[in-house]
């Protein structure tokens, strides 16, 4: 599948801006066929009150990544899509550093589509948390 001229990785940096994914500080590494990559600084205002990583910036990376390859990887005529199940586990954390995403389709469908993730930081291969995410296809009715 080739991505249409308009959903170059500049489009992908641009639907966020002034959204979520921009106020937290996601950026955008690729997106393309069947996969895409963001990355993320980490702030202070990432930390949860105990000083460690909290869950939500990892969950918030790894479904925007999916999320925005779900979009470069939509059926034709398929107008968008809706997360409907995500699960996420976390086997580290990080304080500082860049975190890495990674994700992978794992099924690609015309009604649902199915993407793995993987939140990596600074390099380590080691796995910070692995995530899970179905995909509802949007048509117009």
């Amino acid at each position: 599948m080739e991505l249409p001229a308009d959903r170059d990785l500049e489009f992908f940096t641009e639907l966020g801006r002034g959204l979520f994914p921009d106020y937290v500080g996601l950026a955008f590494t690729e997106v393309g066929d069947g996969t895409a990559r963001a990355e993320l600084t980490l702030r202070p205002e990432h930390m949860a009150p105990n000083g460690f990583l909290h869950a939500g910036v990892i969950v918030t990376l790894a479904d925007t990544t999916a999320g925005y390859g779900c979009i470069a990887n939509l059926p034709e005529h398929a107008i968008g899509f809706t997360t409907i199940d995500l699960s996420a586990s976390f086997l580290r954390t990080a304080r500082e550093g860049v975190l890495h995403c990674e994700a992978r389709a794992a099924h690609l469908g015309r009604t649902t589509q199915l993407w793995d993730a993987t939140v990596t930081c600074d390099g380590d291969e080691r796995p910070l948390a692995l995530f899970r995410c179905a995909q509802l296809v949007l048509y117009d009715r």
